[in-house]
């Protein structure tokens, strides 16, 4: 199990929050923090995914702690 942080903060321009996994180099946003940490977690599924299928580096989980 990998286990990958997600920061989360307000971007007061577009009133959007704005997450990103720093290990892996992904970002995502939403309304709301749990929706901006939601699209982040399908962001990373889909990279390790796409990964996988390509057969790069095979993840066989992903935890993330909130900073």
């Amino acid at each position: 199990m990998m286990n990958l942080t997600a920061r989360i903060g307000k971007d007061n321009d577009t009133n959007l929050y704005v997450s990103y996994c720093p290990e892996m180099g992904i970002a995502s946003q939403g309304e709301t923090i749990s929706k901006a940490f939601a699209n982040l977690r399908e962001a990373v599924s889909l990279y390790v995914e796409e990964a996988i299928n390509m057969e790069l580096e095979e993840v066989e989980g992903t935890e993330f702690s909130v900073v």
